[in-house]
């Protein structure tokens, strides 16, 4: 993997939303859910599609903050159009774990 400088680390817009909305996504080659986040400000709500089934229920999910990537270029999810990258990691089974603050912080805020 090479090196990253700190400038191109800069450009990354990562930030902090609450999920303000979950659906399930039966149209989705793998299992996933469609996210709509909440960043606040001039960022607004945002969709996304996460592969997170096995940890999460679009019902238990609802107010949630995450960890997002808010400035790639938005992606046709079969349907549905990707608009962030919700961030995480994964557990000993390979199956997607949310980041997100241990502690509720005001939405929008970037990562350091």
């Amino acid at each position: 993997m090479a090196d990253l400088s700190f400038d191109d680390f800069l450009k990354v817009d990562i930030r902090v939303g609450r999920v303000v909305d979950a659906q399930p996504f039966p149209e989705a080659r793998k299992p996933a859910i469609k996210l709509w986040v909440d960043f606040g400000g001039d960022i607004g709500v945002r969709k996304s599609s996460a592969q997170i089934t096995r940890h999460y229920a679009p019902e238990e999910i609802v107010g949630k903050q995450v960890m997002a990537v808010v400035n790639f270029p938005p992606r046709q999810i079969g349907p549905f159009m990707s608009e962030i990258l919700v961030l995480g990691l994964p557990d000993a089974d390979g199956e997607i774990v949310l980041i997100g603050p241990d502690q509720d912080v005001p939405i929008g805020g970037r990562m350091h």
